[in-house]
């Protein structure tokens, strides 16, 4: 049997370990589980004969050494900034490993040294980043392969609740972790280039400036800009691109809304609200409102942010019990941000009954024979429940037959990397397309920004 250790039990890793699991028999795989939790990996095992579980805390050197020692193969499911540790053992006992996140400075750092011993570190293997890496490289590739120049490169994706669960004025609830969601933008200034121009939004003006686009089957959709769209250039060969630009999906008109969040100071995160643990959620909205002597927190909340009553901006608010005086999110020493996201989980809370839903969009102009043209291509992936969601399909499998095709040499590329070489993306993609998740291309006219022309 071959050993591979899964490090990391949580919502992504289901579909990651049941696609391990029913390869187990023919691939001759040992599946060891690890987590802090280990009620939560035994879970994720489902009783298979070819799978253990078993406690695992990462900060504990001895024994991640003894399990990374036994593996062929590791694989890290854990936040991002504890994957280095990991890396270096498996440096040390010479193991392939993959992950789902970013490659850090210090993940990056490790790429001569994992030539040297021969190994793959694969990493940005999960969703976005990922399948957005992946998809993109294969259209771009197909246009240089025709001799095309790329000159616009877009990309979006957004994890969305499905339309049958659909059920909030948002038409939003939490596919994946709430913090993400709460912080999303803070950091620096988004950055991207447009027609030959850098753009740079700041955050209080990010969610004030989107796209939007159509998808055929689903309906309209619109994006705002992520952080850095620039360290793209280079990694797609997009230096002479004149746009390259990526960015997060959501319904038409969350933006908006969102951002009075954003206007008031509720997403903040830098500093404590005292008392916190014993303000309503009425409270805590009055907190960033002026005083005044008669006139109610919703009257200064709607003057404060120039909201008709009957815009469906307030109604937007008004659903999430904003102004309750009764519910008191009880955290202490909190946050604003924090206590935004406690309050948005009384109502975005995936129920029992709730599917997710995933969409990914990317525009790809390009000139060929002096002819400017575009493709299009959409990906939407449906959740099958709260086990098997969208979420977990789209980051976890492309991470488990990344992982088995490296045992298997399949893909022999060594270093630190990502997944933008055809001996990666084409059989991945290709799998992928099995498990629902598939790439719709359609040539259309290129439009580009020149509105007057």
């Amino acid at each position: 049997m071959r050993h591979i250790l899964v490090i990391g039990a949580g919502r992504s890793a289901s579909s990651l370990i049941k696609y391990l699991l029913d390869h187990s028999e023919k691939e001759q795989l040992h599946i060891t589980i690890g987590d802090l939790s280990k009620e939560l990996a035994e879970q994720k095992t489902t009783n298979h004969k070819n799978a253990t579980a078993i406690a695992f805390d990462v900060h504990n050197e001895e024994q991640r050494k003894i399990e990374i020692q036994k593996a062929n193969i590791v694989i890290s499911m854990l936040p991002a900034h504890l994957h280095i540790e990991v890396a270096k053992d498996c440096l040390t006992y010479k193991k392939h490993m993959v992950t789902a996140s970013y490659i850090s400075p210090a993940m990056q750092e490790l790429d001569e040294i994992a030539k040297a011993n021969q190994l793959i570190f694969m990493n940005e293997i999960g969703l976005d980043p990922g399948i957005d890496h992946m998809s993109a490289m294969k259209i771009m590739d197909e246009i240089r392969a025709k001799g095309g120049k790329i000159i616009l490169f877009e990309s979006f994706c957004g994890g969305l609740v499905a339309p049958e669960s659909d059920t909030n004025l948002w038409n939003y609830k939490f596919t994946w972790n709430p913090r993400n969601v709460v912080l999303a933008g803070q950091g620096g200034a988004a950055k991207f280039i447009q027609e030959g121009t850098y753009k740079y939004i700041p955050y209080h003006k990010l969610f004030r400036r989107t796209e939007f686009l159509e998808v055929e089957g689903f309906g309209r959709f619109e994006a705002y800009a992520n952080r850095d769209s620039l360290k793209y250039r280079e990694v797609y060969g997009l230096q002479n691109a004149e746009t390259c630009y990526r960015g997060t999906i959501r319904r038409v008109g969350f933006s908006k809304a969102w951002d009075v969040f954003v206007q008031l100071g509720m997403t903040d995160d830098t500093y404590i609200i005292d008392d916190s643990e014993n303000m309503s959620n009425r409270d805590f909205v009055n907190l960033f409102l002026p005083y005044h002597p008669t006139d109610s927190v919703e009257i200064k909340f709607r003057h404060q942010l120039k909201i008709d009553q009957d815009d469906v901006i307030w109604d937007k608010l008004m659903e999430l019990d904003l102004f309750s005086k009764s519910v008191v999110p009880g955290l202490k020493n909190a946050t604003p941000a924090q206590m935004l996201e406690k309050i948005l989980s009384y109502k975005w809370t995936l129920q029992s009954e709730d599917k997710d839903m995933i969409v990914m969009y990317h525009k790809i102009g390009y000139e060929i024979n002096g002819e400017q043209k575009q493709i299009d291509a959409t990906m939407v992936c449906l959740g099958d429940d709260q086990t098997y969601t969208a979420m977990a399909k789209t980051v976890g499998l492309p991470v488990a037959i990344a992982a088995l095709k490296i045992l298997n040499g399949e893909i022999q590329k060594t270093g630190v990397q990502l997944p933008i070489a055809k001996e990666v993306y084409l059989p991945i993609l290709a799998e992928l397309e099995k498990y629902g998740v598939v790439f719709y291309e359609f040539d259309v006219p290129y439009f580009g920004y020149d509105y007057y022309n």
